[in-house]
C-alpha cells in the first residue's frame, strides 16, 4: 500500500536546485551550438531537453521503491556492469581514439559511467575499484577511472576507516601509477606533460586548455553578454558543449555567471550532504554521500580542468555538459538520492 507521508516528505528543493542548474545548462548548450543551428547545433540542443525531460522522468521512477532493495542488488548489479566494461572493449564504438560506447539500435550509452554509482563492499573496496578502473582505463577514459577512485576514498573516510587502512591503499594507488602511466595512450600522456610545461605544445596537445583560459579570462567580472561570446561564436573552444561547456558560461556571463553556478552547485552538495546526515539508516547514508561525491568531484575536476589547474581528462560537469548517459545516471542518482529524503521518516 503507498504511504501518503512519501507525498508529504517529497523533497522539493533538490528538485528545484536540479531544475535550476538543468535550465541554465539548456541556456548554455543553445550558445555553444547557436553558430552551427543550421548544421546541427539545433539537434543538439534538441537532444538535451529530451535528456533532460527523460532524465526527470528516471529521477521520480528512482523514488518509488524502497532503496533498501538496492543493498541487495549490490553484487549483480556490480558484475552487470563489469560485464558492460567488458563489452565496450569487444565492440564498443570508438569516438575521438577512445571505445566507450556501446549502440543499441540509434541509441548510444556510455557504462562507465553507470560505474560510478554500484554499492561497494567496504571490506574490500580496493579490489572492486580495481577491476572496472582498469577496464575504463583501457577504453581509454583516465577521467571516470580518477572520479571512481577519487569517490571511493571519499565513502572511506565518511566510515571513518583506519588510519592504517587509508594508509595502505594511498601507497598501493601511489605505487600503481607506472602501471596507469604505462597504459594510458600517447594522447593523454602528452595533455600531462602538457600540463607540467603549458608552452610544450601550445597548437597541439596544449590547444584545448590554452583556448579554454582565454575564453575563461575574457570574460572578465560581467562577460561578453549571452551569445556574444567570440572564442564560442568562432569555434576557437573545441568540446565546447561537452567537456568545456563552464568555459562558455564563463566567456559569455563572467566571474558574476560562473560564482552563480557555482553557489547553485555548492547549495546541492551540502543540500546532499544533509540526507546523508539525516538518513537513519547506515547504507542510506553511505549510498547519499557517494552519490553526492560524484556530483562534487566532477565538479571540482571540470573546473580545475577547464582553467589549467589540472590536466584534461575529459570529465564532462555533471547536469551541465551535453551527454545523454551522464545526464541519466546523474538524475537516477539524484532520484535516489530524493529517495534517501523522502524515506527519512521511516526510521525515527
Amino acid at each position: 500500500m503507498f504511504d501518503r507521508r512519501l507525498i508529504q516528505n517529497f523533497d522539493w528543493i533538490l528538485l528545484i536546485l536540479l531544475i535550476l542548474i538543468g535550465a541554465v545548462s539548456v541556456l548554455n548548450l543553445y550558445s555553444a551550438t547557436y553558430a552551427i543551428r543550421d548544421t546541427g547545433g539545433s539537434q543538439i540542443f534538441l537532444k538535451q531537453i529530451y535528456w533532460f525531460l527523460i532524465g526527470f522522468g528516471v529521477l521520480l521512477l528512482m523514488t518509488t521503491f524502497d532503496y533498501h532493495i538496492l543493498e541487495r542488488l549490490a553484487y549483480p548489479a556490480y558484475f552487470f556492469c563489469i560485464g558492460l566494461l567488458v563489452l565496450v572493449l569487444i565492440v564498443g564504438d570508438v569516438h575521438s581514439g577512445s571505445q566507450r560506447w556501446l549502440r543499441f539500435g540509434g541509441i548510444s550509452f556510455q557504462p562507465s559511467e553507470l560505474t560510478e554509482y554500484q554499492l561497494r563492499d567496504l571490506w574490500q573496496p580496493f579490489l572492486y575499484i580495481a577491476i572496472p578502473c582498469f577496464l575504463i582505463i583501457r577504453e581509454p577514459d583516465l577521467g571516470t577511472a580518477l572520479t571512481l577512485v577519487i569517490v571511493c576514498f571519499s565513502i572511506l573516510l565518511f566510515v571513518k576507516i583506519r588510519l592504517k587502512s587509508l594508509v595502505i591503499l594511498t601507497i598501493t594507488s601511489i605505487s600503481a601509477a607506472p602501471f596507469i602511466w604505462y597504459n594510458l595512450q600517447e594522447y593523454q600522456q602528452r595533455r600531462i606533460l602538457t600540463f607540467l610545461r603549458p608552452d610544450m605544445d601550445t597548437l597541439g596537445a596544449g590547444y584545448h586548455i590554452n583556448q579554454s583560459k582565454i575564453a575563461i579570462g575574457s570574460g572578465l567580472l560581467w562577460g561578453k553578454g549571452y551569445l556574444k561570446g567570440t572564442q564560442t561564436r568562432l569555434h576557437f573552444l573545441p568540446e565546447q558543449h561537452t567537456d568545456f561547456a563552464f568555459s562558455v558560461l564563463a566567456e559569455e556571463w563572467g566571474f558574476i555567471g560562473s560564482a552563480g553556478l557555482l553557489f547553485l552547485y555548492l547549495l546541492l552538495i551540502f543540500w546532499g550532504i544533509n540526507i546523508a546526515r539525516s538518513s537513519k539508516d547506515r547504507f542510506g547514508s553511505i549510498l547519499a554521500l557517494g552519490i553526492v561525491a560524484i556530483v562534487f568531484w566532477q565538479l571540482v575536476v571540470n573546473v580545475c580542468m577547464v582553467t589549467g589547474l589540472l590536466p584534461v581528462v575529459g570529465i564532462p560537469l555533471a547536469i551541465f555538459s551535453y551527454g545523454g548517459s551522464s545526464i541519466i545516471s546523474i538524475m537516477a542518482g539524484m532520484g535516489l538520492l530524493m529517495n534517501i529524503s523522502m524515506r527519512r521518516f521511516m526510521f525515527q
